[in-house]
């Protein structure tokens, strides 16, 4: 049984790593969070997600964590899971993998696999990996299997997404590929080249980015028009082929979709491509938090009151449902500028309470008269509408549209979703 090194225990490479240990594969993981690797060894998730709060508890003793790369030299197998972020210029940084690269050259051992699961535009691989792992002076296979995991989602897991593989030469692409079907219970897909499997994975998520900002372009459109988007989408989603229901929202978090097309358009802009289409959606999607706060101000003026000194409270920080995942959360957007609008803000996320103002929910709605939902929780989704009259809360925006819009305004309560009213 192969003895696995996994590169980097977040939110892609912990479930790896228990999945790898549940196979009976010896597992070894890296991490240069010093307090992340200490928990994990024992059995003890830094991840607040029920599930691998469970898997990480079964593992314990079975991934020995460390935050050095000793263990390569053990291994015959390395999957790398850093993050691969961009600037505050929208440009990506490779810092993360390219040090963890130049860490794993100086311990690799003959023969072994290395494949990145890190999300890299079409070229990385060979272009920027490979020549830092020919130092190690070794025999090495490289692949490229781009991860696929759904923080939160139970149906698709680690376990059972199909994945996509290809290799910088057709050995490294068969170990790789041979390495993933004994740990996946799906399809693996091999592809001719490490390039196109990480343009498999970019444009995976582009496509995602562009259909959410063509969606909340017509929520903005329809709510001036007085329609309602959600049933348009009912309406359109009858059509037995062809339309592919997306949904808008306060805007687009995670690690993927807000910034893997970012990837691809400083890519392509290296090889004389301008991506005008992608940029578009990224900038519609990156002004939707701007949009959900405007709803606000049109709502106050209304009431002939402006944003300054408004006592706002925003449910949630995450960026999505029922996760303490607050990476490119657009809920820290919409906090941002409330605050540059001299908003009075308290926020409050059940997943996240060392971050939030409040311990509990209902002390924030004692404590303000506007809400802005921004992410969907379902403690958030099940709230009891009249508690929000209780506490005299005057305007709520829905920017989940999953709250009940007629029980509310039936109360007498103001309320906007995005494309709804």
């Amino acid at each position: 049984m192969a003895s696995v090194t996994i590169v980097g225990l977040g939110y892609v490479g912990l479930p790896l790593a228990c999945l790898c240990a549940e196979k009976g594969m010896d597992v070894y993981g890296i991490d240069i969070n010093k307090n992340k690797v200490d928990q994990i060894n024992k059995g003890i998730s830094p991840i607040n997600d029920p599930d691998l709060i469970e898997e990480v508890r079964k593992s314990k003793g079975k991934i020995k964590a460390a935050d050095n790369f000793q263990a390569i030299k053990n291994s015959s197998v390395v999957i790398v899971c850093v993050p691969t972020p961009v600037d505050d210029r929208h440009l990506p940084d490779l810092k993360p993998l390219k040090d963890a690269c130049i860490s794993i050259s100086g311990h690799l051992k003959e023969n072994t696999l290395v494949v990145i699961e890190s999300t890299i535009y079409p070229g990385t691989t060979e272009e920027i990996v490979l020549p830092i792992l020919k130092k190690s002076d070794v025999v090495f296979y490289l692949a490229h299997c781009p991860e696929r995991i759904v923080p939160g989602n139970k149906k698709w897991t680690v376990k059972n997404l199909p994945r996509v593989v290809a290799g910088i030469d057709k050995k490294s692409t068969e170990k790789a590929y041979e390495f993933y079907k004994k740990i996946i219970d799906a399809d693996i897909t091999k592809l001719s080249s490490a390039k196109a499997a990480e343009a498999a994975k970019i444009m995976e998520n582009t496509f995602r980015d562009v259909n959410i900002a063509f969606i909340n372009e017509m929520a903005m459109s329809f709510d001036k028009a007085g329609i309602d988007i959600l049933e348009i989408i009912k309406g359109a989603s009858t059509k037995p082929f062809a339309f592919m229901a997306h949904y808008p929202g306060v805007g687009v978090g995670g690690h993927c979709i807000p910034v893997d097309p970012y990837y691809l358009i400083e890519k392509a802009k290296q090889i004389g491509f301008n991506h005008r289409f992608l940029s578009l959606a990224r900038e519609i999607n990156n002004n939707m938090p701007h949009y959900t706060v405007q709803l606000l101000e049109e709502e106050l003026k209304k009431l002939k009151k402006g944003i300054k000194g408004a006592k706002v409270g925003v449910l949630g920080l995450a960026y999505k449902a029922d996760v303490d995942d607050m990476r490119e959360s657009p809920a820290l957007k919409v906090i941002e500028v409330l605050k540059e609008k001299q908003a009075e803000v308290l926020v409050f996320d059940p997943y996240i309470r060392e971050k939030s103002d409040v311990k509990e929910l209902s002390t924030l709605l004692g404590k303000v008269e506007y809400i802005i939902l921004a992410a969907d929780h379902s403690m958030f989704r099940n709230i009891d509408i009249g508690k929000l009259k209780e506490n005299n809360i005057k305007i709520v925006i829905d920017g989940r549209n999953c709250l009940n819009k007629e029980k509310i305004k039936k109360i007498g309560i103001a309320y906007r979703g995005i494309g709804q009213r």
